[in-house]
């Protein structure tokens, strides 16, 4: 079985720094794609950034600058620092890999920024 546990959101002001963390078990991680994604409020679920199991990265315009996606293959965590952390980045941060013919979510780490 394939799980996804997301942890590391929180309340940040405006202009601080997070660094959310998603471990992975029930998978040869090293050879997985993870992506991160959020959700925001009332709006549709968007990829935000996008890691291979080679350590290509891509990310969301949005984002670019500002977010960095990584893994540790030996702790089988992928990760997304985020920093110049702004209003509009409030959401819920969901960690995804597509394992088995199926897409896989974790339960998201919520993200609040707000003075």
């Amino acid at each position: 079985q394939v799980e996804l546990v997301e942890s590391g959101g929180g309340l940040v002001q405006p202009g601080g720094s997070l660094r959310l963390s998603c471990a992975a078990s029930g998978i040869n991680f090293s050879i997985y794609n993870m992506d991160w994604y959020r959700q925001a409020p009332g709006k549709q679920r968007e990829l935000v950034a996008g890691i291979t199991g080679g350590g290509s990265t891509n990310y969301a315009d949005s984002v670019k600058g500002r977010f960095t996606i990584s893994r540790d293959n030996a702790k089988n965590t992928v990760y997304l620092q985020i920093n110049s952390l702004k209003p509009e980045d409030t959401a819920v941060y969901y960690c995804n890999t597509a394992a088995f013919g199926s897409s896989v979510w974790g339960q998201g780490t919520q993200v609040t920024v707000s003075s």
